[in-house]
């Protein structure tokens, strides 16, 4: 390795995580997503230690998983039993955990550690995929349960430094994230409502011609998007990306489009 290539600032992804635990159960209407993560994975130099940023877990603050052996929490109901038996035994990583809380309060942003809460499915369900051998350091972080889109731009921003320590920023989500829409019949309106959004975020992550501050505007706007609140009532799903963003700070390098579930769902590299 050159030493330009050794001081490349490492990737930052957002993921659409489909639905629960159906990923990792052989669910058909899942296979898309399924090579798509495979494909991003195979692009990924092996990082030193990841941090996800998950859609399943909100606080008043952002906060930090800061265990050495997070447990996971199957945060979903009414699955086949084995989704209860998923194991994903990565380590925690409390020295990373302190790295991020110091880079957000030398930020001004108030944040918590907690050494006690496990890892969510918007963890384990990607990286089962990405990383099978669960042997890379893993560290959560929260939302912020006001779901501001600036916040958690914010948040992104003060944590830029990770990606020179070969630290793997994942925003686990969902760019389509109206659940009833997944268990009705699907309509041309409702189609071209899930595609007219897709295309404004694909537009909006990856057109080279906008300025940053026009991305990062419409990014804080993202509620005036085409259909943006039917494609997602609550930001929850969406917010992820807003600290991708904020980390990378640029156009989006590789725009994955995918199906999932019957809907038109994104990925994105920075």
């Amino acid at each position: 390795m050159n030493s330009e290539s050794a001081i490349l600032p490492s990737p930052v992804v957002y993921l659409s995580h489909g639905g629960g635990p159906l990923p990792l159960l052989g669910d058909k209407r899942h296979q898309n997503m399924i090579n798509v993560i495979r494909e991003i994975t195979e692009t990924l130099a092996k990082p030193s230690a990841i941090l996800v940023i998950s859609a399943h877990w909100e606080e008043s603050k952002p906060t930090i998983t800061s265990g050495a052996s997070p447990s996971l929490i199957y945060d979903y109901y009414g699955f086949p039993k084995e989704s209860y038996e998923i194991e994903y035994p990565a380590p925690g990583s409390p020295e990373l955990a302190n790295k991020i809380f110091n880079l957000l309060t030398s930020s001004g942003i108030e944040a918590k550690l907690d050494d006690r809460r496990g890892f969510d499915h918007g963890l384990f369900v990607p990286l089962k995929l990405m990383y099978p051998a669960a042997n890379i350091p893993c560290v959560q972080l929260s939302l912020v349960n006001s779901l501001q889109p600036e916040e958690h731009i914010r948040i992104g921003k003060a944590l830029t430094d990770l990606r020179k320590d070969n630290v793997l920023v994942i925003g686990s989500g969902f760019s389509f994230h109206n659940l009833k829409e997944f268990f009705v019949p699907s309509t041309k309106e409702a189609r071209s409502m899930n595609e007219s959004f897709e295309q404004w975020l694909i537009e909006t992550c990856s057109n080279s011609q906008f300025t940053e501050e026009e991305r990062e505007q419409r990014l804080k706007n993202w509620d005036s998007a085409p259909a943006a609140r039917y494609c997602h009532p609550r930001a929850e799903h969406l917010l992820p990306l807003h600290v991708c963003y904020g980390v990378a700070g640029t156009a989006a390098k590789k725009v994955f489009e995918f199906e999932i579930m019957g809907k038109m769902a994104s990925a994105y590299i920075w």
